[in-house]
C-alpha cells in the first residue's frame, strides 16, 4: 500500500519548499500577533502544524485514488458533522455557530467539509464527465454538491459557503459544463443580488455597507477594516520590524490572530514582506495548475483544481477584505491565521497534491 506506484524524487519541490517557508513565516507572525494577548495560541497551532506535516508524508506514501472507493462515506460523514453542529455547535454572539467543543479543544467541521466535497465531487464528476450537460445528470450533481452549502449557510457561515461555492463552480467549469449555462447562471446571480441582500442578517448588511462606504462607521462596524488599513499603511516599504508594529502590539486591530492577520504581517514586514508572501502563494498556485495539466487522471485533475480554487478563494478574499477590495468576511489566510482545524485542512490539501505529483505517470515538472 505504502509508496506503491510512487516516485519520491518527483515530489514537487516548488510547492514543498514554498509551503515550508510560508508556514514558518506564518508561525512567527502569529506569535507576534498574539504576543500582547492573554491567551496562548501557539501550542495548538504548532501541534496542528506538526500533525498536518505528518499527514502530508502519509498522503505522499499512498495512492489517493483510494478515496474514490469511500467517497460516499466521506460525503455522509461531512453531512452528519454539519447536522451535528446545528445541535451542539458553539460560536460567538455575532458569528457562526461552526465549532464542536471536545473538552479544551474545538473542531470546525465546515473546514474538513471543503476537502470532503472536493474528494467526493471529483469522483462524481469523473463518472459523469461525458454527460455533464444533460439536465437530469447536472441537476443530480448540483443537489449533491450544494447540500453541504445549505447546511453551512444555516450556521450561518457566509464566508465558508462562498469558498465552497467557488470550489464547486471551478470544478464544474473544468469538467466542461456548457458555457451558455455559465452565462445564464452569472446573469441569474446578478439579478438575484437585491433579493439575496434582503435575506442577510443586519450584521452581514453592515459589512457590505462598510465595503461600499468605508468611512460610514469607523468606530463601529467599520473599525476592523479601518484599523487594518492603518496598519498596512504604517508598514511602508520595509515594515516596522518583527514584534514592533504599534497597531498590532497595542491591540488596535480586532481579530488580528485570524481574519486580520495580513495587516499584522504588512505592518511589521512592509511592502517587501507582502510581495514575498504573495509571490510564494503564487508559486504554489501556479504549480497546482501545472500539475493539473500534466496528470492524465481526470480524478487527479479535479482534486487539484478543487484545492486550487479553495486556496485562491481564501487568499484573494482575506487579502482583498483587509485592503478594501472585498467585503469583510470571516475567511482566514492559509498558513497564517490561527485555527488548528484550518491549518490541518490546508496541509492535508497540499499533501493530496504532492501525492499526485509523486505518482508514476508521465509528469513533466519543468
Amino acid at each position: 500500500m505504502f509508496f506503491k506506484n510512487k516516485t519520491l524524487t518527483k515530489v514537487d519541490l516548488f510547492i514543498l519548499i514554498s509551503l515550508i517557508i510560508i508556514t514558518i513565516m506564518g508561525l512567527i507572525n502569529l506569535y507576534s500577533a498574539t504576543l500582547s494577548l492573554k491567551r496562548n495560541f501557539m501550542f495548538s497551532q504548532i501541534l496542528a502544524t506538526i500533525l498536518g506535516f505528518i499527514a502530508i508524508f502519509f498522503l505522499i506514501a499512498i495512492d489517493i485514488k483510494i478515496f474514490k472507493k469511500i467517497y460516499i462515506p466521506i460525503y455522509i460523514f461531512c453531512i452528519f458533522s454539519l447536522i451535528l453542529v446545528s445541535f451542539i455547535g458553539t460560536g460567538d454572539s455575532v458569528g457562526a455557530r461552526s465549532w464542536i467543543q471536545f473538552g479544551s479543544f474545538s473542531v470546525q467541521p465546515s473546514e474538513f467539509v471543503k476537502l470532503g466535497v472536493i474528494i467526493s465531487l471529483a469522483t462524481v464528476l469523473e463518472k459523469n464527465k461525458e454527460k455533464i450537460n444533460e439536465p437530469k445528470t447536472l441537476i443530480k450533481i448540483l443537489i449533491f454538491a450544494f447540500i453541504p452549502v445549505v447546511f453551512i449557510l444555516k450556521q450561518p457561515d457566509f464566508g465558508t459557503a462562498i469558498v465552497l461555492i467557488c470550489i464547486i463552480a471551478t470544478m464544474l467549469f473544468f469538467t466542461g459544463i456548457s458555457l451558455k449555462l455559465v452565462v445564464y447562471t452569472i446573469f441569474t446571480i446578478i439579478f438575484s443580488l437585491p433579493f439575496a441582500y434582503m435575506l442577510l442578517s443586519e450584521f452581514q448588511k453592515k459589512r457590505i455597507l462598510d465595503f461600499l462606504y468605508p468611512e460610514r462607521d469607523i468606530s463601529g462596524s467599520g473599525y476592523q477594516v479601518v484599523q487594518g488599513k492603518i496598519a498596512i499603511g504604517s508598514g511602508k516599504f520595509t515594515g516596522r520590524g518583527i514584534f514592533k508594529g504599534p497597531q498590532n502590539q497595542f491591540n488596535f486591530i480586532p481579530e488580528k490572530q485570524t481574519d486580520s492577520i495580513f495587516p499584522v504581517f504588512i505592518e511589521e514586514m512592509g511592502f517587501v514582506g507582502g510581495i514575498t508572501l504573495i509571490s510564494l502563494y503564487t508559486i504554489i498556485l501556479y504549480r497546482f495548475i501545472h500539475l493539473s495539466k500534466k496528470t492524465t487522471s481526470v480524478y487527479n485533475q479535479l482534486v487539484i483544481v478543487g484545492v486550487f480554487a479553495m486556496f485562491l478563494a481564501h487568499i484573494f478574499e482575506n487579502i482583498g477584505m483587509t485592503i478594501g477590495l472585498m467585503p469583510l468576511t470571516g475567511i482566514p489566510l492559509p498558513f497564517f491565521s490561527y485555527g488548528g482545524t484550518f491549518q490541518i485542512l490546508n496541509l492535508i490539501s497540499i499533501g493530496l497534491v504532492l501525492s499526485i505529483s509523486c505518482e508514476k505517470t508521465p509528469l513533466d515538472f519543468m
